[in-house]
């Protein structure tokens, strides 16, 4: 194991994280926050300090394992976490650094989940910063920092895939440094569109910008405690909704789009499936909860808006969704579980891997009735390989299982059965708001330390699908 070259990257992470951070003192400067520019300045200067420690301790890496590659990517995401909460800790947002650790993790895992109870009472360069996590989260600092760095061997491909979930990468063919660059940049004109339109609506810029970050990261942070529902608008609503959307697309299909090859998006079927899912379930709760609302159109406009966020994983609210009849929040629950589109900003489980098991499943049940007949599973017209099927499948049973075993601890820290289940799927799949005492109005702050450290590791094993981190686990994986 080449641990200078380990130290080497995450030095080079964190002083990506540090130059991030400096740009919150510009809001501290405009506002004449004298704590929140020497927060700040504290902070920069930790992180950026230790950066340059780590860099220059380490050697070039001209080449890089793929076991040195899931060491960087799994401890990259604990040091974002760590280093990114120290502006909380500094600008006394928080007393604790438990929850300065929850937020941060929570930010760039783009979960949403939040303790800051006094939202609005926060600063700007406070909730720029927050908001600004979540942004670099989205598209994934690992994938920034390839787009920058030289040639890094084999172990880059583990990086940018370990960055970009999801079970189907292998379109991802040109270099990877290349398509890390046009997919950042992809990233920030579609955001650069949304806060445009924002201001159009009638946002201030800060917000607009603010919103735009956590919308495209699928994050859901706001800069209001009543989250988008603050803003009482209609045209605002439409637009968020629509860029949530576009979050929760495979990332590929614009990069394909860039390429000049736009039907690319009708050709995709897990785009046509997850198009069709949010459409169907946007209808089927809009119908259920008409009773709650005036008018089919405004039940229409909270009913996509609540189904869109929460199946992109967002997180964002304009209604309660506490309140829904139980079919609208059974409904919901289900897509926290199946979340967005893999290679998107969503968490989940991916609409793709949920297709391969629903053809698996359809699959083994032919088989039962016609064991003599040899099948294949197809998605769009390609063959998914045998282990790439079983792959999938134990991803499930991982999935299920930590699900269950995280609702039992979480239920063992005093919280409801409703609460727990929920809390547990609302970090684990990086959705952010849950149900009962951690719904969409509510907040992780009355959580006990042990749990929302736990709940902050749930949130990086679902942000990077479990098996980078979980590799790190096994003894093999150590010895040479």
């Amino acid at each position: 194991m080449n641990w200078r070259t380990i130290s080497r990257l995450s030095g080079v992470l964190l002083l990506l994280i540090g130059i991030a951070m400096s740009t919150s003192l510009l809001w501290a400067l405009i506002d004449k926050d004298n704590i929140g520019l020497a927060g700040f300045a504290i902070s920069i200067g930790i992180t950026a300090g230790c950066g340059l420690l780590l860099f220059f301790i380490g050697r070039k890496p001209n080449i890089i394992s793929i076991r040195e590659a899931i060491i960087v990517v799994a401890s990259g995401w604990f040091l974002a976490g760590i280093f990114g909460g120290l502006p909380f800790l500094f600008t006394g947002t928080f007393s604790g650094f438990v929850d300065c650790f929850f937020e941060t993790v929570s930010g760039f895992t783009t979960t949403g989940s939040t303790v800051m109870a006094d939202i609005e009472g926060s600063t700007r360069a406070v909730l720029y910063w927050r908001s600004l996590i979540q942004w670099l989260g989205g598209m994934g600092i690992i994938v920034l920092f390839i787009a920058i760095l030289p040639r890094i061997g084999m172990g880059a491909k583990k990086l940018f895939e370990s960055e970009v979930p999801g079970p189907i990468t292998s379109s991802f063919r040109p270099k990877l440094k290349e398509t890390s660059s046009i997919l950042w940049r992809i990233y920030l004109a579609i955001t650069a569109a949304e806060v445009i339109l924002l201001m159009i609506c009638g946002m201030s810029f800060f917000d607009s910008l603010c919103h735009s970050f956590t919308t495209m990261a699928t994050g859901g942070f706001s800069t209001r405690a009543a989250s988008v529902a603050a803003y009482n608008s209609m045209a605002v609503d439409v637009v968020i909704t629509f860029f949530m959307f576009l979050a929760g697309v495979n990332f590929l299909l614009y990069y394909v789009a860039v390429k000049g090859n736009i039907r690319e998006f009708y050709r995709d079927v897990e785009f046509r499936f997850y198009a069709g899912m949010m459409i169907i379930c946007s209808l089927l709760i809009t119908l259920d909860i008409m009773i709650m609302h005036p008018n089919f159109g405004h039940a229409l406009r909270m009913g996509v808006f609540q189904t869109v966020s929460i199946g992109t994983t967002t997180g964002f609210g304009t209604d309660d969704f506490n309140l829904y009849p139980s079919f609208s929040r059974t409904l919901l629950v289900m897509l926290m579980f199946i979340g967005g589109s893999a290679g998107s900003t969503a968490g989940g489980i991916k609409v793709s891997r949920l297709m391969v098991v629903l053809k698996s499943i359809k699959d083994e049940l032919i088989k039962a009735s016609h064991p003599q007949v040899v099948r294949s599973v197809k998605i769009g017209g390609h063959t998914i390989p045998r282990e790439i099927r079983q792959g999938i499948l134990v991803f499930f049973a991982m999935v299920m299982l930590i699900f269950a075993v995280g609702t039992l601890v979480m239920a063992g820290l005093g919280l409801d059965m409703v609460s727990a289940s929920t809390a547990v799927a609302a970090t684990f799949f990086n959705i952010g708001p849950g149900l009962e005492r951690v719904g969409a109005i509510e907040n992780f702050a009355f959580i006990h330390p042990f749990g929302k450290v736990f709940l902050s590791i749930l949130m990086i094993l679902g942000r990077l699908e479990l098996v980078t981190v979980l590799a790190l686990l096994i003894p093999d994986f150590w010895r040479r």
